[in-house]
């Protein structure tokens, strides 16, 4: 029988995330979760089965998110593993596991796929921005920091400008809008404007879940 941390890497913090929040099988916006149930804090805004987003602990800019499976998948291209040979002969329970785990990544592909725009409307509309990065970076010499498989969403502010972001509460400041991934100086997310940010990127999620209710299966 697979061990939970053949899923859940006990090395890997986005693992250790997952353990903390498991999904609520009622709606996939968490309501109010507790950042402190790991160290450094999490500000979680998604929770579903199989695909997790929350804010970046070191944000190039404020409203900087992480979109990851609730698996543990290295690379893209772990999530869609070559089949395996025509001459083997695997017994069927073997068969079977290999069944439930290609239904899995495939479950996990299509929540990236599915979740990526929705998050991107709700950060949009909280901090108003108009242009964004998404960056997904696979092995170290990619830049990849984590090794768990994740999408980065990057806000990107006018040069110069002063951004109230959602209803006028979070102060973003003076932001350079060339300032390329991974390049430049990245300040800790603090707790405070972390619980601020979260709360009122959640809020935007569930209006966008509720108003695609019927139209998008989610």
């Amino acid at each position: 029988m697979a061990s939970i941390n053949d899923h859940y890497p006990v090395s890997c913090p986005f693992c250790k995330i997952a353990q903390a929040y498991p999904p609520d099988p009622n709606h996939p916006i968490p309501q109010s979760p507790d950042p402190e149930k790991v160290d450094p804090q999490c500000h979680l805004i998604l929770s579903t089965p199989h695909v997790m987003a929350f804010l970046d602990i070191l944000p190039i800019a404020p409203g900087h998110i992480l979109i990851t499976t609730r698996d543990h998948y290295q690379k893209l291209t772990d999530l869609f593993p070559p089949p395996p040979s025509s001459t083997s002969n695997p017994r069927p329970a073997d068969d079977w596991n290999s069944r439930r785990l290609a239904s899995t990544q495939r479950a996990s592909a299509r929540g990236l796929g599915e979740w990526l725009p929705v998050v991107s409307r709700a950060l949009c509309k909280v901090t108003g921005i108009e242009d964004w990065n998404v960056v997904q970076n696979n092995g170290e010499r990619a830049a990849q920091v984590v090794p768990h498989i994740h999408f980065h969403l990057i806000p990107r502010y006018q040069e110069g400008r002063r951004e109230n972001a959602g209803k006028g509460k979070v102060d973003v400041g003076m932001l350079k809008s060339w300032r390329m991934f991974g390049r430049g100086a990245r300040e800790e997310l603090e707790d405070d404007e972390g619980v601020e940010m979260a709360g009122l990127l959640r809020e935007a999620m569930r209006e966008e879940v509720e108003t695609k209710a019927g139209k998008v299966k989610l």
